[in-house]
This record gives C-alpha cells, sequence and structure tokens, in this order.
C-alpha cells in the first residue's frame, strides 16, 4: 500500500504543471556566476565567457574565450535540460572543464536562473 502511495503522489507530482518561473529570483541568482561571467550589451568575456545567448548556442563557441579542450569538444548545445544539469555540477557534466563552481542543486532556482539568462540575445538585449 505505502508503494502504491508514492508511486500515486510522483505521478500526480509529475502531471501537475510546473511553478512560473521567476525571472527577478534568476537574477539574484545569477550573483553567484558575476564573479566569472556578465552578461547585457556591455558584456566581456572574463574568467569566464559572456552569457549572451547562451540558450541555443553550441558549447565552447563564444568568440575571444579561451575555453577548455573539454568544453569545446563536449559537442553539447546549451538548452534547458542541458544547461540545468551543467550548472548543477559543472565538473560532473564535462569532464575537465575549467569552471570551478560548486554547482546550484535547487531546481527551482536553476530554472530561474535559466529564465533571467533566456531574456538576452546574442547582442546581449533583452527580448
Amino acid at each position: 500500500m505505502k508503494t502504491t502511495s508514492l508511486a500515486f503522489a510522483a505521478l500526480l507530482a509529475a502531471t501537475l504543471p510546473a511553478a512560473a518561473q521567476d525571472i527577478a529570483a534568476g537574477e539574484k541568482s545569477f550573483a553567484k556566476c558575476r564573479a566569472c561571467h556578465q552578461i547585457g550589451e556591455t558584456a566581456k568575456n572574463s574568467v569566464g565567457p559572456v552569457l549572451n545567448g547562451l540558450i541555443g548556442r553550441p558549447a565552447g563557441t563564444v568568440e575571444g574565450y579561451n575555453y577548455s579542450a573539454a568544453n569545446k569538444n563536449s559537442g553539447l548545445t546549451w538548452d534547458e535540460a542541458t544547461f540545468s544539469e551543467y550548472i548543477a555540477s559543472p565538473a560532473t557534466k564535462i569532464k575537465g572543464t575549467k569552471m570551478a563552481f560548486a554547482g546550484i542543486k535547487d531546481p527551482a532556482e536553476v530554472a530561474n536562473l535559466v529564465a533571467y539568462l533566456k531574456q538576452f540575445d546574442s547582442s546581449g538585449k533583452k527580448q
């Protein structure tokens, strides 16, 4: 009975609509990224590459940034699912990445961060 109840609860949770993403909360989460990454119309590569136009961009392709071979050769294209896995544990998703970051584990925080990042096109303009 307990197993059936747990299975039903999991099924129910999977069918409920996801909580709305909070761009303002995503901007606050971006503070964790800001030490190494920039975003927006005046963004420049720093310790990490600019994050303008991240979603939909192949990994390791920002002009002028010196990526690790692991990142350049990962074959990844940043979509929401791939970025979510990566940001949870960069060194696990791309073994050999030079991104030294413990990760963001909370799925809601990651979703908010993605919503914030998705606002910026490849030129850094908010869409």
